[in-house]
């Protein structure tokens, strides 16, 4: 009877260890509300806030308040770090 709670505590353990690790991925629309100084980082008009990465592929110079933003991103701790991104000038 204890061997198989045993096991199960084990199996959960490992579930937990496994699955700590992965970063969870997603997808957001909106307009930029601020970009930081250095821009790395952008804030979007729904509050959510994205952070580029010196390796993104993207024109920094439009990452301006009221353009509008595709990105694709994984969830690392607390940051949104965008794996790829879309800017449209704001018309």
């Amino acid at each position: 009877m204890l061997k198989p709670v045993f096991a199960m505590c084990v199996l959960t353990l490992v579930a937990v260890l496994v699955l700590g690790g992965v970063a969870w991925a997603g997808n957001v629309e909106g307009q930029i509300q601020s970009v930081d100084p250095s821009g790395r980082v952008v804030t979007l008009d729904d509050g959510t806030t994205l952070t580029i990465p010196p390796t993104a592929r993207v024109d920094r110079n439009a990452l301006k308040p009221g353009a509008t933003v595709k990105a694709s991103f994984e969830e690392m701790g607390a940051d949104k770090v965008v794996t790829s991104i879309q800017v449209t000038p704001k018309k």
